[in-house]
């Protein structure tokens, strides 16, 4: 065993000597240490980052575009596309009216004096149904027939003025006549005695000339005779056509004047006739009209979507007591008011019994031939999409499309489809109303 060392330490030197060797050591510790990272974990991470994106990307590019919406299912009315006959008609409410109908309107106006006859009464051609009076046109008629006389009394005159001028003119001729005869006669007579010197030559000369007269004369008085006979004839028939005018104007007159006695024209009964005593009635103002009994039209307003494919000619059927009653388009009125326009049709044979004026019948109009077509129950949705797009039910029921489809015509059950949708399809047909902006449906 040692014993301890009685010398003396330097502790200053002993402690550099100390500290030396440990700043030696921190300063080799201060170099970066490089970490060994394995390959499989470093790959792995980058694989399955990939993976996830991959995912996201192919969730996303399933999702539908647009907007989508849930909806109750029960509350859908779904059809399917069926292929059958298309029957091109539409479903018209005929108004049942008189086929014919004979208005009485005042040809003259004026005060009424009688009534005869009550509204709703059935008349007879002919029957009297009230009494007007016009002081006005009374005298109109009194003025008129004395202008007729007038004229008359003109052409009397005017006959006797051409007639005693003819009479005239016979008798100068005959004159003239006899004058030429004598004076022939009397040169006859002279020639002779003037060779002789029984008369001297002045005297021929003068029974000459006088006979020159008398032949020049004649033939003056045959050409204004002629000339006259032109001019006065002309005249006369120029009166006599103003007579004839006068004499219809006087006709036309008095029957404008029988007129205010309002009489039946046709068989009928008597509708719309609101008049009363002392009532004053205006010239052309309608007192009422007359309908043929037992014999009426249809008349039906049509949705102006139709006015192209509705004509003259085209028939429709009345369904009445399990008969069938066929009509036919007689009269289109082009006018179109508060979307539709007014049709009459009238009936080809028999018209139902018991049917009365006013009274609406359900009529089918046919518009054209029955063909085979891919078929779509007609519904609510097409007022909201125009035909253009519907909502096809995909095969598990769960969802609905947006898809753009072309549809044709339609009637009161089905429509046509012409392209877009295939047979056996679910379509959605009910009110598209809260739908409008939606590319997707699902259904609940």
């Amino acid at each position: 065993m040692n014993a301890p060392s009685n010398k003396p330490v330097n502790i200053s030197s002993h402690m550099e000597q100390k500290q030396q060797p440990n700043a030696t050591s921190g300063a080799g510790m201060d170099r970066k240490i490089e970490r060994k990272v394995n390959p499989l974990k470093k790959w792995g991470g980058v694989g399955i980052g990939f993976f996830l994106l991959v995912a996201v990307v192919i969730y996303l590019a399933k999702q539908p575009a647009g907007k989508s919406l849930a909806v109750a299912g029960e509350r859908l009315v779904v059809s399917s596309v069926t292929q059958g006959k298309f029957e091109d008609f539409i479903p018209v409410r005929g108004r049942v009216t008189p086929a014919r109908t004979v208005f009485l309107d005042a040809i003259e106006g004026g005060r009424v004096e009688r009534i005869l006859v009550e509204d709703g009464a059935t008349l007879k051609a002919g029957d009297l149904i009230a009494e007007l009076s016009n002081a006005q046109l009374q005298l109109s008629v009194l003025g008129n027939e004395a202008r007729v006389a007038e004229q008359l009394n003109n052409i009397r005159t005017l006959e006797l003025r051409l007639e005693q001028n003819r009479l005239a003119h016979k008798r100068n001729l005959i004159d003239i006549n006899h004058q030429i005869k004598l004076l022939k006669r009397q040169l006859e007579r002279e020639r002779p005695l003037l060779g002789t010197g029984a008369i001297i030559q002045s005297q021929f000369d003068d029974t000459v000339d006088t006979l020159n007269w008398y032949l020049q004369r004649r033939e003056i008085t045959l050409e204004s005779q002629a000339s006259d006979a032109e001019m006065q004839q002309s005249q006369l028939t120029f009166l006599h056509q103003t007579g004839t005018r006068l004499e219809n104007n006087l006709e036309i007159s008095k029957q404008n004047l029988e007129n205010m006695n309002v009489r039946a024209p046709v068989d009928g009964v008597l509708s719309g006739f609101d008049i009363e005593i002392g009532q004053s009635i205006g010239r052309g103002e309608r007192l009422g009209q007359i309908d043929t009994p037992s014999n009426y039209k249809l008349t039906a307003l049509i949705d102006e979507f139709y006015l192209g494919r509705v004509d003259l000619g085209q028939t429709a059927q009345v369904e009445r007591d399990g008969t069938s009653y066929q009509l036919v388009i007689s009269k289109i009125y082009p006018e179109v008011r508060n979307g539709q326009f007014e049709v009459d049709l009238k009936f080809t044979g028999n018209q139902p019994a018991n049917i009365q004026r006013g009274q609406t019948l359900n009529t089918k109009l046919t518009l054209g031939d029955a063909t085979d077509a891919l078929l779509l129950r007609n519904g609510a949705f097409y007022q909201e999409t125009g035909g253009r797009w519907v909502f096809v039910v995909s095969n598990d029921g769960q969802t609905a499309e947006r898809r753009q489809v072309r549809l044709g015509r339609k009637n009161s059950q089905f429509i046509e489809v012409l392209e877009g949708l295939e047979l056996g399809e679910q379509v959605i047909t009910s009110p598209y109303n809260n739908y409008q902006d939606m590319q997707r449906l699902t259904l609940k």
